[in-house]
């Protein structure tokens, strides 16, 4: 007999999340913690694939696509439609995932690199996925259906953003958001998780991958400039060193709190 955790650990030995399976415990009740019954949601296709249709999703496009660039939105389109693809391939993974949670993360998990002079996200001293995910939970509250969301829903997609970057720690986490994770990671590979070549074509046709490198290096270098405090001692100090005239962690890291400066 197949029970959820039996059904879990399938999922967790494919290539999905391989990180799970490496010596770290494992509980897959603790993914489902809070969630209600699987529900049949409206749908609609972008690019070909089939996305969840409710109207906070499509308020988050809209709120994604009114504070960020082209290349950022390009970006967060591609993180959740690849996301959708993915679970097209895995129905096992799709019925544990929360699809509303997985859209309004993927589509506003960047909103912290909004590069609007004064932009309303933007804080002057925290880390851009906190800002987003500050920014994301205000959006879920002020919606009317986000209203009637648990706390455990708000504070998954709240996980998902701040975490979606930290690729030693978001597999570890909730299934939806370890699943977050991984479709952001998406929009930088060749396709992957059962993804065709053909629907990873037809996404870059609609929604192009101009310069993904030079975005990158911009958007980070950017942090660096802006409030280089929030970049010390996390991914994004390796672009300050390397791109950024005068950046220098030393004396701001937690080794050198700890230690003394060098």
């Amino acid at each position: 007999m197949y029970t959820l955790k039996s059904t879990c650990l399938a999922i967790m030995a494919t290539t999905l999340f391989p990180l799970l399976t490496q010596a770290h415990p494992f509980h897959p009740e603790s993914f489902l913690a809070g969630r209600g019954p699987h529900q049949q949601l409206p749908r609609r296709t972008i690019a070909g694939i089939s996305v969840i249709d409710t109207p906070i999703v499509r308020a988050a496009q809209q709120f994604a696509r009114d504070n960020a660039d082209d290349g950022l939105y390009g970006h967060v389109m591609r993180s959740w439609i690849f996301g959708a693809a993915m679970l097209s391939h895995n129905a096992t993974l799709r019925n544990l995932i929360d699809e509303e949670v997985h859209a309004v993360a993927a589509l506003l998990h960047d909103l912290g690199l909004d590069q609007r002079l004064n932009s309303p996200i933007v804080s002057a001293d925290k880390r851009f996925e906190v800002d987003g995910a500050i920014a994301a939970r205000n959006f879920i509250r002020a919606h009317r259906d986000g209203r009637r969301w648990d706390e455990v829903r708000v504070q998954r997609v709240w996980d998902a953003i701040a975490l979606h970057a930290e690729l030693k720690i978001a597999p570890f986490k909730e299934i939806d958001v370890a699943t977050v994770s991984r479709s952001v990671r998406l929009d930088f590979s060749e396709p992957e998780e059962g993804i065709t070549q053909e629907e990873h074509d037809r996404v870059l046709r609609e929604f192009p991958n101009v310069n993904p490198k030079e975005r990158v290096k911009q958007g980070m270098s950017w942090l660096c400039r802006l409030k280089p405090d929030s970049t010390y001692d996390n991914w994004v100090q390796g672009y300050g060193e390397r791109l950024v005239e005068g950046y220098s962690p030393k004396g701001h890291r937690i080794v050198d709190g700890v230690l003394g400066p060098e």
